[in-house]
């Protein structure tokens, strides 16, 4: 299948604009005379809306933005030396340099797809990296990992807030990374911590006491690099928020250093001049919706947000793929751009036909100071794609609190990511989570907290899924697949229940949710699918005379 160069479309649309993207006059004029606790929420409300990326699958293409080095096509990998080149993203990983699992792993915020925090890693580092905290290796013990770049081993006295291992970074990183968690935990300081190796729950200080040390140590010996300037403009182009502490790294000593309590005052750039701007979306925007399958259509959220606005915005698409792009308005009022939250409006892209399609939204009137702003649009459309089903293997590496699950995808089928559909068994009772994995294997965290378990795979293309792979199980005496003598487990799926059973078993029943036996099959073995409306069901068979309850989407 041939895939669409969007990417390059963007960069020749964009190119003669992204020099514009630094922050415009009076972007940090909230900030002004604020201090500690208040200054940090004056930050987290001027960074916490932003225009979200298209998807979390389509993070390589934004990253050919951010993340190559100046003049070449080599990725930036801050977690190793390996040199990998775009627009090839085999051997890396979409990183949330700031675990994911820290807030809990939900995909469904904005921190999951914020680029002012994901970067390109080398897989392999990623996953050593895994969801430790930040900090100095002690380099007397046994390192656990270390490739010259990436170091992960026991922490050094004070340091891991509990955790066993610490990640380290070369030391040309490391104002990076404490730049990028400054950031994380002002933008995000209304989340609800699941771990709290660094940080508390609260609006302030939130990162605790050895963490915030840490963090402004390396602030000072690491100062932001031409890299982290680039890199935070081309992210204001794309998602319409910045790293404060990059433009202002000194921001940080006046929340958490030696500084607090002592009122911020920016540069004379800064300072809001009274005059109409608009300062979101940024000039040169570029919202990239990302690629859709032919028949489907999918929606981009855009910010607007300005000060001393005189009069409506108006909004015009131009271009020749005008028609595939519609907007919820035409006019946007003075009051709502106005407004401290800003306002919203949510873009959709419905293709008519293959191929690449780029249109541009014009943006004038307001009085604003240039007169029009443009910002581009960027899609594109490819058939509905055809998914076989993957068949997962046995699990390997497994211990008394994780294991790797893996599996094996059809060759020649491009794949965007697996989704692995994760049972736990605890005391007779099912949990059920879906995983997202970017390699044909996931490492499974707190085994110990289940019994036993169970895994199945799914891959997923263009948000299209292929049907479920078969199921395997695993246990705690390291016996892995459905030879493992289970009993009988009965999963409900979209449309469909399955049967898993070591053996074959006799006389299965399915009763509705009055009690109404439904259906009867002779003979059931494993991973026997059976066709069934949404709905709640009991299912037993001769072997299994206790009722088993199922749900089916």
């Amino acid at each position: 299948m041939k895939k669409l160069n969007i990417l390059a479309i963007a960069a020749a649309l964009l190119m003669p604009l992204i020099a514009s993207a630094e922050a415009p006059q009076g972007y940090y004029g909230s900030l002004e005379g604020l201090s500690s606790s208040e200054l940090k929420t004056a930050i987290h409300k001027l960074v916490r809306n932003f225009t979200q990326v298209s998807s979390y699958n389509d993070l390589p293409r934004y990253f050919a933005r951010t993340d190559v080095h100046p003049g070449t096509s080599q990725w930036w990998d801050m977690y190793s030396s390996t040199v990998r080149y775009s627009p090839s993203f085999s051997g890396l990983n979409r990183e949330h340099s700031f675990p994911k699992s820290w807030w809990g792993g939900n995909t469904g915020v904005p921190a999951y797809v914020d680029l002012n925090h994901l970067y390109p890693s080398d897989a392999k580092a990623n996953s050593a990296k895994s969801n430790y905290p930040l900090g100095i290796v002690d380099r007397t013990e046994k390192l656990k990992f270390d490739n010259g770049v990436t170091t992960v081993g026991y922490p050094i006295m004070g340091q891991g807030g509990g955790c066993q291992y610490v990640f380290e970074p070369a030391d040309e990183y490391k104002g990076d990374f404490a730049r990028t968690y400054f950031y994380m935990v002002t933008c995000y300081q209304d989340f609800s911590w699941s771990y709290t190796y660094m940080v508390t729950n609260g609006t302030y200080p939130t990162l605790n006491g050895w963490s915030q040390r840490l963090l402004l140590q390396w602030n000072q010996d690491d100062p932001v690099s031409q890299k982290e300037l680039d890199r935070n403009d081309v992210v204001y182009s794309i998602q319409n928020n910045r790293n404060p502490f990059i433009d202002h790294p000194e921001l940080a000593e006046y929340i958490w250093g030696d500084k607090v309590g002592q009122p911020f005052h920016g540069s004379s750039s800064d300072q809001p001049t009274g005059d109409p701007v608009l300062i979101n979306p940024a000039a040169g925007t570029e919202v990239d919706f990302g690629q859709v399958a032919l028949g489907s259509s999918t929606t981009a959220e855009v910010f607007f947000r300005g000060e001393n606005l005189t009069g409506a915005l108006d909004l015009v698409l131009t271009g020749t793929d005008k028609a595939m792009f519609k907007l919820p308005t035409n006019s946007l009022s003075a009051s709502l751009v106005n407004a401290p939250d800003g306002t919203w409006i949510r873009i959709t892209y419905t293709p008519t036909a293959l191929g690449e399609h780029t249109a541009r939204l014009v943006i004038s009137e307001g009085g604003m100071l240039g007169g029009s702003r443009g910002i581009g649009l960027v899609a594109g459309c490819l058939p509905v794609p055809t998914l076989t089903a993957c068949t997962a293997t046995a699990a390997t590496d497994v211990t008394a609190d994780s294991y790797t699950a893996n599996w094996i995808s059809p060759e020649g089928e491009e794949v965007d990511y697996w989704v692995v559909t994760r049972d736990k068994y605890v005391g007779g009772n099912v949990t059920r989570e879906e995983l997202i994995a970017e390699d044909p294997w996931l490492v499974i965290e707190d085994f110990d907290q289940s019994d036993s378990e169970a895994y199945s795979v799914q891959s997923v293309r263009l948000g299209y899924r292929s049907p479920i792979s078969n199921v395997i199980f695993v246990d705690h005496n390291s016996i892995t697949g459905v030879e493992a003598d289970q009993g009988l487990i009965v999963q409900g799926f979209d449309g469909c229940i399955r049967f898993v059973c070591s053996a074959p078993q006799t006389g299965a029943r399915i009763y509705d949710s009055t009690g109404r036996c439904i259906a009867c099959i002779d003979s059931i073995h494993n991973n026997l699918d059976y066709n069934i409306s949404a709905g709640v069901y009991l299912v037993t068979t001769d072997q299994a005379k206790r009722p088993i309850k199922v749900v089916v989407r």
